[in-house]
Parts: C-alpha cells; structure tokens; sequence
C-alpha cells in the first residue's frame, strides 16, 4: 500500500510523492469535497487561485479530473476508469461529502482493491487525507457532517477508509482559517483516547507497506534538489 496525506496542497514534500510513484505521471484528481461550491465558483478559484491539476504538472504528474458523481451506483466502470491510473489524488473541501460520494460510486471498495494489490497510490490534502482514517469522528468539528449537494444522500457517515489506523487532524497550529478548530478537534480525539496524528501545513504522511512517516517542512531548497 503507498498513501501520500498532506494538510494543505501537496505539503512540503511532493518530491517524495514522485518517488512513490515510481515512474508513473497519471494522475485523477478528485474534487467532490467540493460539490457544495457554486460550479462558477469552483471555475473560478481554479482559474485564478489554485488548480490541483497545475500543481501536479509542476511535479511531472499529467492529472484529468475524476468527478465520483459520474459513477454513482457503477463501482465496475469507476473500477475500469481507475485501472488506467498511477495516482488518485482528492483534494480539500467537507470530509463529509467527499465520503459519501467514495461510498454511493463504489470508490470505498474499489481503491482497497487497487491499494492491496499495489496498482496505485492514494492521496490527497485536508479532506482528502481525512477520509483515510478508521473514522470521521472528531472531524465534525471542522466540518459540516449534515452538509449536502444535489445527488447524495443523507445519512451521515462516521466510518472512514481505514487505510491507516489513526485519525489525521489536517491545518493543526498553521495559518489557515480551520486552526482553531483543528486545536478544538484534537482536544476531542486525545480526550476520547483515540489515536490520531495532528499535521501543519506543509507536513506529509507517508505510507509504505506497513511503514509509516511523518515528514516534516523542509526548506525549499532542500525540496527541490531531493
């Protein structure tokens, strides 16, 4: 199993997400965190403030978007759709409905597959990395677990992939909007004794096999000559 879970963008560290993907450069990237955003919005923000696609082409990553919502009740074409892929890549936005979209396209079951037969790497930033863990427990705090979008449904889920066993707190003491309640969510995972690893932006983790790895922020120079 290789995993890439970033706080924020690719982190600090995406000479080492090249790394893991030994060779491969194509990526599907995943926005569906974000179906709550008006689509003009969405196009906008992509136009003039961050593309996660153009993020990737700076590492050498040719990335297509992957819109879950395409695949709703068709796991086998999401699971033929992902065979093409070296990287699946889910960006930020509510955990919540990003997990619901993973669950009503097949996604949940079809990327265990492709994890445990190694065909690929996972990853992703914020919500992305969230939805990873055993559970979405605590990340309520951060995000709207009610929140919806046209085509999903409602009921909440609190079961995450469990592609790691311990709950990834994203925007942990950074200069992002979500800090403060990063700082509150975990106060709530410790109190309820449940593991959980606490990431700042730019901070990666990484999953290799049973190997697991905290990145810290490395200088820019430092990034680039790795």
């Amino acid at each position: 199993m290789r995993l890439y879970l970033s706080s924020y963008r690719l982190g600090a560290s995406a000479f080492r997400l090249r790394k893991l993907l030994n060779g491969g450069r194509r990526a599907a990237v995943i926005q569906n965190a974000l179906d709550f955003v008006p689509s003009g919005a969405r196009r906008a923000y992509a136009a003039n403030i961050y593309d996660p696609r153009e993020e990737l082409a700076d590492w050498g990553i040719e990335a297509e978007e992957l819109d879950l919502r395409d695949y709703f009740g068709q796991p086998q074409a999401l699971e033929k759709t992902l065979a093409g892929v070296d990287l699946v890549w889910a960006v930020g936005g509510n955990a919540f409905l990003l997990r619901r979209a993973m669950r009503q396209s097949g996604f949940d079951r079809v990327i265990g597959e492709l994890l445990r037969a190694d065909a690929l790497v996972y990853g992703g930033f914020s919500a992305g990395a969230v939805v990873a863990a055993p559970s979405l427990k605590g990340i309520d705090i951060m995000d709207d677990p009610h929140l919806l979008a046209p085509g999903y449904e409602e009921g909440i889920l609190w079961d995450g992939l469990g592609l790691v066993d311990f709950s990834i707190v994203p925007h942990y003491r950074s200069a992002h909007d979500e800090a403060e309640a990063a700082e509150r969510a975990a106060g709530f995972l410790e109190e309820a004794d449940m593991p959980f690893q606490p990431l700042r932006d730019g901070e990666v983790i990484i999953v290799e096999g049973r190997n697991v790895t905290l990145l810290p922020v490395l200088p820019e120079a430092m990034r680039r000559s790795a």
